[in-house]
């Protein structure tokens, strides 16, 4: 079986969201990572997110979209459709639901009070760069102990 990669997951959110800034796709994509990992008990993608000083971000998405203020789904003309399963798509369109008409910064902002992204930057100053990968476990517990609370 095939696993989505995180380029997959940003396709799907841009191809439901339309043109967005980098910043935005970064965290909606984010938030599908984490919460597929508190709903679905498992990541969507194999690809690490790190504590940056504007939130979660995944290197290999950053890498894609490097220089780049505006994106939309020809970012990934190159890639095929993934046929993701019935409980990803319901993740992430529940996910674009509630997050995709926030602005960049509002989810940045909602990162930074997040367990996750504050003890992976532990130890650093605000907007000092940092690298350190958000764990998928501490992403699990946190989002998963939000549910029905």
């Amino acid at each position: 079986m095939t696993v989505a990669s995180v380029f997959d997951v940003a396709k799907y959110v841009l191809k439901h969201t339309g043109q967005t800034t980098t910043m935005k796709l970064q965290k909606l994509v984010y938030y599908c990572q984490a919460w597929s990992l508190a709903w679905d008990g498992k990541p969507l993608f194999p690809e690490e997110f790190r504590a940056w000083a504007n939130g979660p971000v995944c290197k290999e998405l950053y890498e894609r979209h490097r220089g780049q203020f505006i994106v939309d789904e020809s970012l990934f003309a190159n890639i095929p459709d993934y046929n993701f399963d019935k409980d990803e798509i319901e993740t992430m369109d529940v996910v674009l639901k509630d997050y995709g008409n926030k602005e960049p910064q509002w989810l940045s902002d909602l990162t930074h009070k997040e367990r996750p992204w504050k003890e992976t930057r532990e130890g650093l100053k605000p907007g000092e760069r940092g690298n350190k990968v958000i764990p998928k476990e501490l992403m699990q517990d946190y989002y998963g102990g939000l549910i029905g609370g």
